[in-house]
């Protein structure tokens, strides 16, 4: 790129260098010519009319004098003719071709004459003069050039690195600052696709994160209930526990259906009229073997008989987050409650266990925070789902532990 960048600039400088001085020179060569011409006229005048004016008499000094004053005069030859004397000459005798002119004032007649090869020296000067500024211009051309080349290069160099680092999904690229408006917005669009790109890696990212973490739980609790109905031979027994597991398969599908939606558009989803306690009802239903398999309970409190306004998928998924973080993490008997808070109805999931380590806080939230056996994402992304939908999550009794989840009410 550097090279074609210089050999083009360098093709034309020379281009406009030829341009300028071939005519520079033709032109220069002509008033050369017409100049000495022009002088030996002069001189030739001048001498007839200082030899007319001396009555006659040639005073070869003066004549002389003449001659030296012109820019070739030390080699210029004088021959003067006074009426029908003989003739004077003053000067040196010209070798080979020359130039002449002959000027004549009264009876006086005076031919000055010049040899061509002093007239070439003076042209030859002229081009000394010429190609002398062409190759001072070339020079500086060359500089200008090879200066630009390395302006230009060394920017489409980083562009075309970062060009690279963008198609292999690096979100870090070079700084380019050229002072060129063309290259510096070419970087600029590339950074931006590098932000992009990065930002839709790190969605990506996160949605496989979620998916498999909102994924395990219903399949968990899906698990539990297909083992159950695999262990027993009771027939009503059976029909309870498929009512229940197709009740979680349908919230499974809700939780995949969620998670496309959040794929597909990063807009807020449409929130819906929901019943509260039929959702805490399914809930408490769906969990209750798992805490039995651990000798432990859990109850519910007395219907508020509320609507909220929420995706019913989402909000199956943070009880679901909170009644799993409760069994892993919690002890005793473990409290679902409701209750209206102006409005709005708060959920409460409560249990008898050591509650949250002061070390941990309100820093249970975060996603790379998280107790021993854990992968720190449960709250974090119940969190994130109760927020979607308008709601919010807090913890808001570290011991024993109350998480409560704040919905606004539908009507």
């Amino acid at each position: 790129m550097r090279a074609r960048l210089l050999r083009s600039s360098l093709l034309v400088v020379a281009g406009a260098v030829l341009l300028v001085g071939a005519p520079v020179l033709v032109l220069g060569t002509v008033l050369v010519h017409r100049q000495a011409l022009g002088d030996l006229g002069e001189r030739a005048e001048a001498i007839a009319v200082v030899v007319q004016a001396r009555q006659d008499a040639v005073d070869l000094r003066q004549i002389d004098a003449i001659l030296a004053a012109g820019p070739i005069g030390t080699r210029m030859r004088a021959r003067i003719l006074v009426g029908s004397s003989a003739e004077v000459q003053a000067g040196p005798v010209p070798v080979g071709r020359t130039y002449a002119a002959t000027r004549r004032v009264g009876q006086v007649t005076v031919r000055v004459d010049v040899p061509r090869s002093a007239v070439d020296a003076a042209v030859l000067e002229l081009a000394l003069v010429v190609v002398g500024f062409a190759v001072v211009a070339f020079g500086v051309a060359v500089a200008l050039a090879l200066w630009q080349a390395r302006r230009l290069t060394a920017p489409l160099a980083a562009l075309a690195e970062n060009a690279d680092r963008v198609g292999l999904g690096q979100s870090r690229l070079l700084p380019v600052a050229s002072g060129v408006a063309e290259l510096d917005r070419v970087a600029a669009g590339l950074e931006r696709s590098a932000e992009s790109m990065a930002v839709a890696l790190a969605a990506e990212r996160d949605f496989a994160t979620d998916a498999g973490h909102q994924l395990r739980t219903p399949l968990t609790a899906l698990s539990m209930r297909l083992e159950e109905i695999g262990a027993t031979d009771r027939l009503d027994v059976v029909r309870d526990e498929a009512r229940i597991a197709l009740n979680q398969v349908e919230r499974l599908t809700q939780v995949v259906d969620g998670l496309l939606v959040r794929a597909r558009s990063t807009r807020r989803r449409p929130l819906s009229d929901v019943d509260l306690d039929q959702v805490l009802v399914q809930q408490v239903e769906e969990w209750t073997p798992a805490f039995g398999s651990a000798g432990r309970r859990v109850v519910r409190g007395a219907p508020s008989g509320a609507r909220v306004l929420a995706t019913r998928g989402a909000l199956s998924q943070v009880v679901a987050t909170l009644l799993e973080n409760s069994l892993q993490h919690g002890a005793g008997t473990t409290t679902v409650t409701e209750r209206r808070s102006g409005r709005s109805v708060v959920v409460e999931i409560s249990d008898e266990g050591q509650g949250v380590p002061a070390a941990l806080g309100a820093r249970i939230f975060e996603r790379t925070v998280s107790s021993s056996g854990s992968t720190g994402l449960g709250l974090a992304l119940a969190r994130d789902l109760a927020e979607a939908d308008g709601g919010r999550l807090e913890l808001v009794r570290a011991r024993p532990p109350v998480f409560a989840l704040f919905l606004s009410e539908a009507g």
